[in-house]
């Protein structure tokens, strides 16, 4: 899957306009499709919901943007095999420094240079937690849309890659619909279904005349 700025935000906790900056600014762009002028669509992977989750955490423990810079560049220079450091390794951090665990239990590398107790920030719980974020985000959600006197069930579906919502009538094949919000999308279905409702009657009373 595919998740657009708005699904991100909501995925990650993050705000649109940190999500933004950090891509416009070289720390964490989209490694599926960059914005390129109006009307083009940041798209991130779940690799890169990883790295903005834990820079996140990282920033929420108190390390600035300028340290985790500092310690990306660290880490790409000592561990060139490592492609997304924020996403690949377990970190450590005191909020003032970044230690990355290596492979040898005994050695932990205080990326920038500093040495202090530490508290954990475990990538694999980060990752458990988008996972349920994510299947919750894009999870069918059912609700009943009224018309006339009659009650129709419709299914809400979360775009992630367009944002806003598509919803589709449940016992009407083929009547869909779209809109910015939840709300918008259940309106816009009702005139949906409306019209639907409308052809399928014409088509029965044309089939009943001929």
């Amino acid at each position: 899957m595919n998740y657009n700025t708005a699904a991100v935000a909501a995925i990650t906790g993050l705000t649109k306009r940190q999500i933004s900056y950090w891509d416009s600014s070289h720390f964490i762009k989209p490694s599926i499709n960059e914005a390129a002028g109006y009307g083009s669509a940041r798209l991130y992977s779940f690799g890169d919901l990883v790295q903005l989750k834990v820079a996140k955490t990282l920033k929420d423990q108190g390390i600035s943007v300028q340290k985790m810079r500092k310690a990306v560049s660290y880490l790409k220079v000592h561990m060139p095999d490592i492609k997304k450091p924020l996403a690949d390794l377990k970190f450590l951090t005191d909020g003032n420094t970044i230690f990355v665990l290596t492979r040898n239990e005994r050695k932990i590398i205080d990326t920038l240079k500093q040495g202090q107790a530490v508290l954990t920030v475990a990538v694999g719980n980060i990752i458990e937690e988008l996972k349920g974020q994510v299947i919750t985000l894009s999870k069918e959600r059912t609700y009943e849309v009224k018309i006339g006197k009659k009650k129709y069930p419709v299914l809400l579906h979360a775009d992630t890659e367009d944002g806003g919502y598509w919803v589709e009538a449940a016992d009407i094949p083929g009547c869909v619909s779209q809109g910015d919000t939840v709300e918008e999308a259940l309106g816009m279905i009702k005139d949906a279904i409306a019209g639907c409702l409308s052809v399928l009657s014409e088509r029965a009373k044309a089939k009943k005349a001929s």
